[in-house]
């Protein structure tokens, strides 16, 4: 199953009805944006007992094509290391 922004906004309205769903909306675009951020400076994005993410950098290697075995250069690039928390993945496996 996957989850959707309108699915969590939707989840958030009901849970906090004094709220309005406009205002939901934008404080979850906002956050998503300065975590995207975040990721962009190389900075880590911590929501503790919940995740971690962080933006790490592959080095610049020489890889092999597998199909014809030509030596092809991979340059630098940033790839998203996500780790769960304790707590959660605990919390994920028991409702299973």
């Amino acid at each position: 199953m996957s989850v959707v922004k309108s699915d969590l906004i939707r989840e958030l309205a009901n849970n906090y009805p004094s709220f309005l769903k406009r205002d939901l909306t934008k404080l979850f675009e906002i956050a998503i944006y300065e975590m995207q951020e975040a990721l962009k400076r190389g900075e880590r994005v911590e929501l503790r007992d919940v995740f971690t993410i962080e933006a790490r950098v592959q080095k610049a290697r020489i890889s092999r094509n597998p199909r014809t075995n030509e030596k092809v250069d991979t340059p630098e690039k940033k790839a998203i290391s996500f780790k769960m928390s304790k707590e959660w993945a605990k919390n994920i496996n028991e409702k299973i």
